[in-house]
């Protein structure tokens, strides 16, 4: 996997395959943004759609 941060994408998810920990950035080059809700109108109804599960720790 590349480690190299995205300075575009900033990340706390430190559950997440994708963040480098280290900084809290993606290391992706592009993320998938969805909804869970058929009319989303809060943060919350907006979800990561790129977002894997890490196997290990941070």
């Amino acid at each position: 996997m590349d480690e190299r941060k995205n300075p575009n994408i900033h990340c706390t998810v430190d559950q997440c395959r994708h963040n480098l920990c280290s900084e809290n950035y993606c290391t992706l080059a592009q993320v998938s943004i969805g909804t869970h809700e058929a009319n989303p109108s809060v943060p919350e109804c907006v979800d990561c759609n790129s977002f894997e599960k890490r196997s290990g720790c941070c």
